[in-house]
Parts: C-alpha cells; structure tokens; sequence
C-alpha cells in the first residue's frame, strides 16, 4: 500500500512522507552509504513472523561488512556499533523507546514509523497524541536521533515489514541490575533502553516495562474495514 493509500484508510492520524520536512524533528536520512550487503542478507536469509515482532540486535554476517567498518569508523565516530534487525507484522504502537546515542534504520520494505520527543515525556508519562507517523519507502535508509522516541515500525501490507536495525554496541541486551536512583531509571528496561509501554501491551509490562503512554494505542491500518 502506498501513501496515498495509507492516507485514505488512516483519516484519524496524519501519515506524512519521512521526506516532509517535519521529520527533521527527529532525524534525517542518510544518502551517503551503501547499505545493499545487509538489505540483500536481509531479503534471503531473513523471515517475517506470522504474528508479532522479531528483534535481533547483533548478527555476525551483517557485522562481518563493509558498510559496518564504514560506520563504525565515520558514522559513529569509532565507537563499536551492532547490527541487527526487526521483522514483523506489528501494526499498533504499543511503546516508545529512546537510546543514548542515534539509531540507523533502513527500510528493506515499506514502513510506517510511529514517532515522538523525549521532551515531551513528563513525570515518566506521555501523551500518545502528540506521535506523529511517516512512511518509509523500501530502499530508505534513515538517522533517528537520541531524543527521538520510536518502537517497532508497523506494517503497510499484509505481508509485514523488514527493518535493518544499527545501534550503538550493547544497546538493548539484558541489565546487570537496575538500580534506582532517578525517577527517569523507572523506565530502564534493557541496556542503554529507556522504555514507556502502552497499557493494552500487557506483554511488555508483564516483562518489566512502565506503562507511562497515555491516550490511544495508536493503529495503522493497510486496508479498509
């Protein structure tokens, strides 16, 4: 489904081009890598779940590249990174997460990305009426910024989605121990992962996860009812 289609059969939420300049608020694009290695590992050896989400965040044969050294040693300044992705057939928002540090996202198909801004968190809650939504067509590869909120992408086919995931070394791997001293830590939930969860998503909050996001668990819808 393109935009234009995903418009008309989401009229309660405006879904804009990730080209429109209001994504400037939480990222840009990067047009200056080659990402083919990873988006063709992730075409062949990469499979989409009938039902939810599948995160792997480090895997050897995209990390074994040439794009990675580049990244690694430009992009990121020669800290370590990892590369991994997402597949599913999600289509709610659920939470919205934030990292330390920028996260690249490269679209292997089309996308909708569900996001928001970390000022806007307050006393751990926020409102998911201040999220705004953007299509990502397959092939873009894009910069969210630290302060950018964002989760898993949701899909715009009944086939689901494939995103490419690269993030700092160590970014979402299991705590040592959480130890709270702020009251941001409550939102702790993986390494380098501060995470406010939607309260339908019994699952996350079942694993740890704050239910700090007030207002409507938005969904994008790919087909009319």
């Amino acid at each position: 489904m393109d935009l234009k289609q995903l418009i008309e059969t989401n009229n309660r939420i405006n879904i804009k081009d990730i080209q429109d300049k209001a994504f400037t608020r939480y990222g840009e694009i990067i047009d200056d890598y080659d990402f083919n290695e990873l988006t063709k590992y992730m075409e062949e050896k990469t499979q989409i779940p009938s039902e939810g989400n599948i995160y792997i965040a480090s895997v050897s044969e995209m990390e074994n590249t040439k794009i990675r050294e580049e990244l690694e040693n430009e992009f990121y300044g020669e800290i370590p990174i990892e590369i991994g992705y997402c597949n599913g057939s999600n289509s709610t928002l659920n939470g919205l997460e934030y990292h330390k540090g920028s996260e690249i996202n490269v679209a292997v198909t089309d996308m909708v990305l569900l996001l928001g801004q970390l000022k806007d968190v307050n006393n751990n809650k926020y409102d998911s009426s201040k999220v705004e939504a953007f299509f990502v067509k397959k092939s873009t590869a894009i910069q969210l910024y630290e302060t950018t909120l964002h989760f898993g992408p949701c899909k715009t086919s009944k086939d689901g989605f494939k995103c490419i995931v690269i993030l700092i070394k160590g970014t979402n791997e299991p705590l040592r121990e959480a130890t709270l001293k702020h009251n941001r830590d409550i939102l702790l939930f993986a390494k380098n992962k501060w995470l406010l969860a939607h309260p339908e998503r019994k699952l996350l909050i079942e694993k740890g996860a704050y239910a700090g996001i007030i207002g409507e668990n938005i969904e994008i819808r790919f087909q009319n009812d």
